[in-house]
């Protein structure tokens, strides 16, 4: 397989990169130059939003683009692209389905209107503009939340740092609370093994519901940590109390209820009848800790997206009205 990818050399773009290279795949991407592209790949350099002239010559089996702004960027790529192309796999978000998003509900729940506006409407622009242009060509990768090295919101990464440093940190509860994610290398296994045997449509890309908890999740990073951090498990009622923001302040976790069924509760039959095979949490959760520490504990941070993570102060405030 020829694979091109619009971006590849962060995070979900460099997993998907980093293993369609080891499959000997021949690999081009197309980037801005901000960041090093992989070794073993053809680079050609231009900008999503204006600058496509490096695109309009050479012909590949298949395209995975993970652009997450105006969906025009996805009608421009695909209109000099053209026919040169074979299939197209579009990195979207779960995100896409109307919220609330009914716990279970899978590919065919309703979507929000597409178009220039938040997040989940650039996301559902860009599906449209991928279907628009290759119709049952287009791969449609709903993805949900994702994490593994390399990860560039810094989710995971905050609660290693957090955990590693020592003493009680505040663990979001219940402890059994299931966490529904995707390791990036899954998903790029996944998507790659998708375009080479041609097919389309939306699939809801994450992990199984239920594969892991809060505690399972939160127990890995103090295991692979090694620190002498305490979790002490705080109800929703107190951190809703406190005043503390869910998935931002806290990251990954959102309480029992509408917003924890739209955000871990999703099915992915259809993804796990086409191959979906993911990872333990702990190889997840050790193989970023490795990559953190090679980078001396600091991760990186997409311009776009704001810091996560819970302060000094309002992590005191937490543990104080704990002890009450």
């Amino acid at each position: 397989m020829d694979l091109l990818v619009l971006g590849g050399t962060e995070f979900v773009g460099r997993a998907v990169v980093d293993e369609a290279v080891a499959r000997g795949w021949g690999v081009t991407v197309f980037h801005r130059g901000r960041h090093p592209a992989p070794e073993g790949v053809e680079v050609r350099t231009g900008d999503r939003e204006g600058d496509l002239a490096a695109l309009r010559t050479g012909s590949w089996d298949a395209v995975v683009d993970t652009w997450s702004g105006a969906p025009a960027a996805v009608a421009a790529a695909a209109e000099v692209l053209g026919d040169r192309v074979g299939g197209y796999a579009y990195v979207s978000s779960r995100s896409v389905y109307a919220h609330p998003t009914p716990a279970g509900a899978d590919e065919d729940a309703p979507l929000v209107a597409g178009g220039d506006g938040d997040y989940a409407a650039a996301k559902r622009g860009g599906e449209i503009a991928a279907e628009e242009a290759y119709g049952e060509r287009a791969l449609l990768v709903r993805a949900g939340l994702i994490l593994g090295p390399g990860e560039n919101v810094g989710r995971l990464p905050w609660w290693l740092n957090r955990i590693a440093r020592g003493g009680e940190v505040p663990a979001p509860g219940p402890r059994e609370l299931p966490v529904q994610y995707v390791d990036a290398r899954d998903l790029a296994n996944w998507t790659l093994d998708a375009l080479a045997a041609r097919r389309g449509g939306p699939f809801n890309l994450v992990g199984e519901a239920g594969r892991t908890t809060m505690g399972g999740l939160l127990d890995a990073c103090l295991r692979v940590t090694g620190g002498d951090a305490v979790l002490r498990w705080v109800p929703p009622e107190v951190i809703e109390a406190a005043g503390i923001e869910p998935w931002t302040q806290l990251p990954v976790w959102v309480p029992p209820g509408e917003l924890h069924d739209t955000m871990h509760s999703t099915d992915v039959g259809r993804a796990l009848a086409t191959g979906l095979r993911c990872r333990p949490v702990e190889e997840t959760v050790a193989d970023t800790w490795e990559w953190l520490c090679g980078r001396g504990g600091v991760a990186p941070q997409r311009p776009d997206r704001p810091a996560v993570g819970l302060d000094a102060e309002l992590e005191r405030r937490l543990l104080a009205r704990l002890a009450e």
